[in-house]
């Protein structure tokens, strides 16, 4: 009987196609659940005058790219997005990768246990909770917190930190907190190296520089561009830290794109409004990583046609 019922099954409930699909279905089925879904009636509420109070908040209309248009003309707004860039790059581009990579490097070639003491750490910080690491660079950066105690013992004048360097200190705690992951990629992209290549380069009178310039990041350029892309979205949606150590002040002075979302969102109660801000990071994501990827694929092609020519 089980013959029969097998020979007599349909072509296509007997191809490879089918199979596969078959063993997808559940994860297709949550991944439309929980993020496609959501994606397209986040495009649809941007697009609403949808509220959390209100006549609004049952009975809300259809406005177009109202939200959008009133969003430019905005200057909170403004500065939201120019917060926005400068967290990013002095945060992920310039000290998560930069940090990250010199860390990396320092632990090459350096004995296990100190190489295990080292990583570990780093990676406190990188474990520990948003809401946890600001708290504790809050009191780090208090006016009677440990780095002006430092100061005073110097003999020198404290000051307000997170007052008058309010943008410095949330960088300084988003490193602190995320550099980490890039050491991690660094360094196992630096051990995949040929020793035998270095020593041949050291033999032939290279220089560390010329050594980082011409063989390691030339080797480990996949790897940056990984975690470009990676730390540049999660640096996107810091919320927490941001918000639990200044609530995007003083004078907005820290109001990135994610805190004047929810401001808009959850305080202001204009969730459609809020839900157009959000549609603004996603295409500042994926325009940025979309730059990336370019960048590294207009590389490879020259490298591809010295090799064939």
């Amino acid at each position: 009987m089980t013959q029969t019922w097998k020979a007599s099954r349909p072509k296509w409930y007997q191809s490879q196609g089918f199979r596969t699909l078959l063993f997808l279905f559940p994860t297709l089925v949550l991944l439309g659940t929980l993020f496609i879904i959501p994606i397209f009636m986040t495009v649809g509420y941007s697009m609403t005058n949808l509220t959390l109070t209100g006549s609004a908040s049952k009975a809300f209309e259809f406005v177009g790219f109202r939200n959008f248009a009133n969003m430019f003309q905005n200057p909170k707004f403004i500065i939201a997005m120019k917060n926005t860039f400068i967290f990013l790059f002095f945060s992920a581009i310039l000290g998560q990768m930069v940090f990250g990579f010199l860390l990396a490097s320092m632990m090459q070639h350096k004995p296990v246990g100190f190489r295990r003491f080292a990583g570990l750490s780093v990676i406190v910080g990188w474990v520990t909770p948003e809401v946890i690491c600001a708290i504790c660079f809050s009191a780090f950066f208090a006016d009677k917190g440990t780095l002006n105690t430092i100061i005073r013992a110097l003999g020198f004048k404290p000051v307000s930190w997170l007052v008058t360097f309010p943008m410095a200190s949330v960088i300084i705690a988003n490193i602190w907190k995320g550099c980490a992951y890039s050491m991690m990629m660094y360094q196992a992209a630096l051990d995949n190296i040929p020793d035998e290549l270095l020593e041949a380069a050291r033999v032939d009178g290279a220089s560390p520089l010329t050594q980082l310039v011409r063989i390691k990041i030339p080797l480990i350029k996949n790897t940056i561009a990984t975690n470009l892309v990676l730390i540049t979205l999660a640096t996107l949606g810091v919320f927490s830290l941001i918000y639990t150590m200044t609530a995007g002040g003083p004078s907005n002075k820290t109001t990135t794109l994610s805190i004047l979302m929810y401001q808009e969102a959850f305080i202001n109660y204009q969730l459609g409004y809020g839900t157009a801000i959000s549609m603004i990071i996603l295409g500042i994501g994926i325009v940025l990583s979309l730059c990336y990827l370019k960048l590294l694929q207009g590389e490879r092609k020259p490298r591809e046609r010295r090799r064939v020519s």
